[in-house]
């Protein structure tokens, strides 16, 4: 019954979740529902038709368990957990390269800034051919990891072929720890003291990394900022935290946490002494920023701090915390829920979790400002989109009645329940069918990288050591796109001269921005991409209305 017994172990966890903090007084018997568990799993284990893997269903039922709960709350595996810990932690320990599967062979996208493999001088489009001796080529994206990762100290062979060279490169690779970056572009808009900082999550290290960024930005001269956190989707809250009260005054409220225990009833005030507290400042969300990002943000609208501009947020108004099982598994539980300092919580309804995973339940509004007298806009659109459809039947029949209003510190309208609206509604650009497929098939990195070890070669000696000259001058023409459409037609994409017309300044830009990410790295390639934001070159015009908001205080 030894087996047994650590399986019951593991239910417990997971049906008591969290017992140990204090004892749960219930109407249901729980241990009555741990034994009519076990005795369904003990007499599957014994009588089922088949040999049964009792593991997987103990994880199955813990994964069903907390789906009932909320969509938030979840399992995570032992294995799942090792690539968790990476992306919220900060580092991983490696080689340290970011990599992609191009015609069946691993092929380095950049070697992360002081990492291993940079200082032995891999570079980017470098092929690995061979790992340990073994062939890599034909090796599966899932694979790699695999191969390549390792405790910090140890080593790993890879043989490299490396284009404009016959010979292949022998490495010998130390591993090392490698830091994963959370603020993936910082610059500032060319000829302008406009800085953007581009920040993908909230991991352990995420405002070490803004504080950096910023202190580099304002050496430069920067004035005004926009903190982009489109496709955010969250991460450590007290990170949240730290961020906002860069930009806070001291004694206002971020953010309060309420739960049914009153031990997870958390306000979080900002401290006197920002850095930043008086830059006029521009958010920019999307749907895809959720839970920190819409502390974030939420804060800066709630507290008339600076301007929110993009596309509704994604709704997540539930916090969770983390428990560890005994097998290096751990489970998420939602322990709480957030409130922005007006008292919003912009949770969306999950009755249906499967519509809630569709974004059902934003507030999705038309283009313009949202900033005065929003009421009467907002209820001419309801109307609109409630036309043609039942009030009772019809799940996405919208009540106007009943959506919760909050007001700002300077007594502007915010709306609560769907997410954050922002302040200034601007959507994305889109591209078209042609342009998605060149894209999926990663053509930009391999054009660009056959580019620079070809005809492109003059690039690196004429602009490296000047990468503003490159985004000043540097031009994709008509050569480059008879180029670049050979490729894509030898990739199987059908090319459309009218489709590529539409596009143009997406290809070529995409093109240009791949170039600079080879030769200098991220940062420089997001600079160049924002030329062809809409969204953020629409934000960078509200900077006196961002400016106005920032005198009030």
């Amino acid at each position: 019954m030894k087996k047994y017994a650590l399986i019951i172990a593991a239910i417990v966890g997971g049906v008591i979740l969290g017992f140990y903090l204090q004892p749960l007084i219930s109407e249901d018997n729980i241990y009555q529902q741990i034994k009519k568990f076990q005795d369904i799993l003990v007499t599957a284990d014994k009588n089922y038709v088949e040999a049964v893997d009792t593991q997987k269903l103990v994880e199955a039922a813990i994964r069903g368990m907390l789906e009932e709960l909320d969509p938030h709350s979840v399992y995570i595996s032992a294995e799942d957990m090792k690539k968790v810990d990476e992306d919220f932690q900060g580092s991983f320990e490696g080689i340290g390269v970011e990599f992609d599967i191009i015609n069946d062979t691993i092929t380095i996208v950049s070697p992360i800034p002081n990492g291993p493999s940079e200082a032995l001088g891999i570079l980017s489009g470098d092929k690995i051919v061979k790992i340990d001796s073994v062939n890599a080529v034909g090796i599966s994206r899932a694979d790699v990891p695999k191969k390549l990762k390792g405790p910090k100290g140890t080593q790993v062979a890879v043989d490299i072929v490396r284009s404009g060279s016959k010979e292949i490169h022998h490495f010998v690779i130390t591993r090392d720890k490698i830091p994963l970056i959370s603020v993936y572009g910082s610059f500032l808009i060319d000829g302008s003291d406009i800085g953007v900082v581009q920040v993908n999550r909230f991991s352990a290290t995420t405002h070490k990394e803004m504080m950096e960024a910023l202190s580099d930005l304002r050496s430069k001269g920067m004035k005004k900022l926009v903190l982009d956190l489109r496709d955010n989707p969250g991460g450590y809250l007290n990170q949240a935290y730290l961020m906002a009260d860069e930009f806070i005054q001291g004694g206002d409220t971020i953010v309060y946490t309420k739960g049914r225990r009153p031990e997870f009833d958390e306000v979080y005030i900002a401290a006197s002494g920002g850095e930043y507290e008086d830059i006029p400042l521009i958010v920019l969300i999307s749907a895809g920023s959720a839970s920190a990002s819409e502390i974030v943000s939420g804060a800066i609208q709630d507290l008339d701090r600076g301007l929110v501009v993009g596309t509704t947020s994604f709704g997540k108004g539930l916090v969770q915390r983390q428990f560890k099982s005994f097998d290096g598994s751990a489970y998420r539980l939602t322990i709480s829920k957030y409130f922005t300092p007006t008292g919003r919580c912009i949770q969306r309804s999950y009755a249906d979790k499967d519509e809630y995973r569709h974004l059902a339940g934003r507030l999705e509004l038309e283009e313009g400002s949202y900033l005065d007298n929003p009421i009467k806009k907002i209820h001419g659109q309801i109307a609109k989109m409630n036309k043609d459809k039942d009030p009772v039947k019809d799940k996405d029949y919208i009540k106007f009645d009943s959506l919760p209003i909050y007001h700002t510190q300077f007594n502007r309208l915010v709306f609560g329940g769907g997410g954050i609206t922002p302040d200034f509604i601007i959507k994305p650009d889109t591209i078209n069918k042609m342009s998605r497929d060149i894209r999926s098939k990663n053509m930009f990195f391999e054009f660009a990288n056959n580019f620079i070890h070809g005809k492109g070669s003059y690039i690196k000696d004429k602009y490296q050591i000047n990468y503003l000259d490159y985004i000043r001058n540097f031009e994709v023409n008509d050569d480059i796109i008879s180029d670049f459409k050979k490729l894509a037609e030898a990739k199987g994409v059908v090319w459309d001269d009218d489709l590529y017309k539409q596009d143009q300044d997406f290809i070529k830009i995409a093109i240009k921005a791949t170039v600079a990410r080879i030769l200098w790295n991220d940062h420089r390639s997001a600079q160049i991409y924002a030329a062809l934001d809409n969204q953020l070159s629409k934000a960078i015009e509200l900077f006196p209305e961002a400016v106005k908001i920032t005198k009030l205080r």
